[in-house]
């Protein structure tokens, strides 16, 4: 059976784990680095960015992530975790993983307070998806390698490139799991092309 992880240092890890049960794959929450070597693929949840980042330095994660998504392992980057994933982020000189050829604005949409939800067209995946917006990230501009899935007013809420795929909103928070769904696809086809 296809293993995921979710990173389990802060944020929405047991929602995730839900969503993940629900799309046919066995959820782990991911608390230990030789925890990568038993999962298929990794998402990296939302949360405080900067939070996570230090308690990935505090326990030695960064490296070991980078180098789960380099061997061809994927990874889903969501809201935080598409900070996490980013090769630029707006106004700051430290990225944090840098896999993915994106540029992201952080809190872009404002505070929590202004958090909200749309109906999306996620393309290839999903239309009229639920998503929510809690203090999201956007992405400002994307590498030619990276291809935009979802757009909301202009701004570019989820990419995918090779095997990572981010998203700017909380697909863990609601009932539609078509998100997570692609992503438990994506995992399969790695495994398999992996093994062979």
């Amino acid at each position: 059976m296809t293993t995921i992880g979710v990173l389990g240092l802060q944020g929405a890890f047991r929602e995730h784990i839900r969503s993940v049960e629900a799309s046919g794959a066995k959820g782990i929450v991911v608390k230990k680095i030789e925890q990568l070597d038993e999962i298929d693929g990794l998402i990296i949840p939302g949360g405080e960015s900067t939070t996570i980042r230090r308690l990935i330095d505090k326990y030695n994660f960064l490296e070991p992530i980078r180098q789960f998504g380099k061997q061809g392992k994927p990874i889903f980057g969501t809201c935080a975790g598409l900070i996490l994933l980013a090769s630029e982020i707006d106004g700051s000189y430290d990225v944090h993983l840098g896999l993915m050829d994106i540029r992201v604005r952080r809190n872009a949409f404002g505070r929590q307070r202004e958090s909200f939800e749309a109906a999306l067209d996620i393309d290839g995946i999903a239309e009229q998806y639920n998503a929510v917006f809690i203090r999201a990230p956007y992405i400002e501009g994307v590498g030619e390698g990276t291809s935009v899935l979802a757009t909301y007013e202009g701004n570019i809420v989820a990419a995918k490139q090779a095997n990572f795929l981010a998203c700017s909103f909380h697909p863990e928070l609601t009932d539609d799991h078509r998100l997570t769904e692609h992503f438990v696809q994506m995992v399969e086809e790695a495994k398999k092309s992996l093994a062979s």
